[in-house]
């Protein structure tokens, strides 16, 4: 009997996802073990089997080829998506993940906001970026300077957009630096020649400013020091875990197959 797989003398297709590559990269015997996966800058265009990881909650397919996410629709307990740098033109498997929290669809083909549609129904997604400056990756909605507005009326439930908190605690915080942008005088033009050094501020720069000001400044640093005592606390708590994890695990004699 001829074994399952690809035909002898049959062309290889593009590359795609098999359960040798899962194994492979995670280190699990079977498929429904794999909580954490890593599949970026493969080259894959198929998922394949990926589907069948019913266990799957965190997953980085960035940098790939794909154009569809069919098989994810099975995975039900993912939390965290990373689909960067692909070339998508919808998300709509994304609708059956019910438990997906976090979504990175940048640089991919999205064009319209009604291709976000699909993710309405997601009530715990609070994370969605579709546009990474530092990596200089977007998609064709982004164009729009009224994007954010129209994203955030469609997916009312999100906390955080591009990386940057719309709603909840610290909000606030990313309006406050908007505005000391606003406030601040415009960056003096070129020196009147080359050859004779300027100052690149004008004078006065860097002094106080006026009153008007001071109640922004205020509560700028207040917000600031309550968000850095909050990360602080939010990275001892993680150290506490993290510890915890590898007490658990160095007592169970098994060593973790993940590296985020």
């Amino acid at each position: 009997m001829e074994p399952q797989g690809e035909k002898p003398g049959e062309a290889a297709g593009p590359p795609r996802v098999t359960p040798q590559l899962l194994k492979s990269c995670s280190g699990e015997f079977a498929l429904e073990s794999i909580l954490l996966l890593r599949l970026r800058g493969l080259g894959l265009a198929d998922l394949g089997c990926l589907g069948e990881c019913l266990g799957l909650e965190w997953l980085d397919l960035s940098g790939n080829a794909l154009t569809q996410l069919g098989p994810l629709a099975s995975l039900s307990q993912l939390a965290v998506l990373n689909v960067a740098d692909n070339q998508l033109t919808g998300l709509e498997p994304l609708a059956a993940c019910e438990n997906l929290q976090s979504l990175n669809a940048s640089g991919n083909l999205l064009a319209t906001p009604s291709q976000l549609q699909c993710l309405a129904g997601l009530r715990g997604l609070e994370c969605l970026r579709l546009r990474d400056p530092l990596a200089r990756l977007s998609n064709p909605l982004c164009a729009s300077p009224s994007y954010p507005a129209v994203v955030r009326e469609l997916l009312p439930g999100l906390k955080v957009i591009d990386g940057e908190r719309v709603t909840g605690r610290g909000s606030e915080f990313y309006q406050l630096c908007r505005d000391l942008d606003s406030s601040l005088p415009p960056s003096p033009g070129p020196g009147p020649g080359p050859a004779e050094a300027q100052p690149w501020v004008r004078p006065g720069y860097w002094e106080s400013r006026p009153p008007r000001s001071s109640s922004i400044l205020e509560e700028a640093c207040r917000q600031f020091q309550d968000t850095l005592r909050e990360c602080r606390d939010l990275d001892r708590q993680a150290e506490d875990s993290l510890a915890q994890a590898e007490q658990a695990l160095g007592s169970a004699g098994t060593a973790s197959s993940f590296v985020f």
